[in-house]
């Protein structure tokens, strides 16, 4: 089966190594003239393998976060992760769910472990992410906040309020949010108790 590049797949920058005889989505090509990004055909040996979900981060901002998800791109870099950029790509009006959306999805179906969302506060993208059953979405507005929601709650999906937060106070919760694991122990039985609340009401739409 030949890959697929989709938009998901062009970096911010720079080139991309595809394997020869790839399929490219005409969107993923008009992003990448966009980008000035170059794609560059090689043996499928040398192609790049898409990073582990562990390592690979899902990445969506609406148009009140698109400045700040361009300006926190270099700490994902500088973490090791490898970022699946959702969109928006450019500085135009988007509406938050269909965003919140793609990055939940991605973070339901296991292409990424975990996402980070952003839009003008933060409030909508947490709403709208946490109705994707086996997403737990934390709105985090500071490192005491972005601690307790990942040791506490094994939050997989952090969102962030482009316009109440600085860069430097958005990265400090950014990189703690990456930083901590979950505590495990007695929070887990918790943790356990949210997925069985989410389970009762899916089932009963099931009857």
């Amino acid at each position: 089966m030949r890959p697929v590049i989709t938009e998901r797949d062009i970096p911010a920058s720079g080139a991309l190594r595809i394997a020869a005889g790839s399929i490219v989505t005409p969107s993923a090509r008009d992003l990448a003239a966009r980008r000035g990004v170059t794609l560059h055909e090689v043996d499928p040996h040398e192609a790049p393998a898409l990073a582990p979900p562990e390592r690979t981060i899902a990445l969506g901002a609406d148009h009140g976060g698109f400045a700040m998800k361009q300006a926190l791109l270099p700490v994902f870099a500088d973490c090791g992760l490898t970022v699946r950029d959702t969109g928006v790509y450019e500085e135009a009006p988007a509406d938050y769910p269909d965003i919140a959306l793609a990055v939940a999805l991605l973070v339901q179906q296991g292409a990424a472990t975990r996402g980070v969302i952003i839009d003008g506060a933060g409030i909508g993208s947490c709403m709208a992410a946490n109705k994707v059953p086996g997403v737990r979405a934390a709105l985090c507005y500071d490192v005491a906040s972005a601690r307790n929601s990942r040791e506490h709650n094994d939050a997989n999906v952090l969102t962030l309020g482009g316009r109440l937060l600085t860069a430097t106070q958005a990265e400090s919760v950014l990189r703690t949010w990456l930083g901590t694991a979950f505590g495990g122990g007695r929070h887990a039985a918790r943790v356990g108790k949210i997925a069985a609340i989410e389970g009762r009401f899916l089932r009963a739409q099931k009857e």
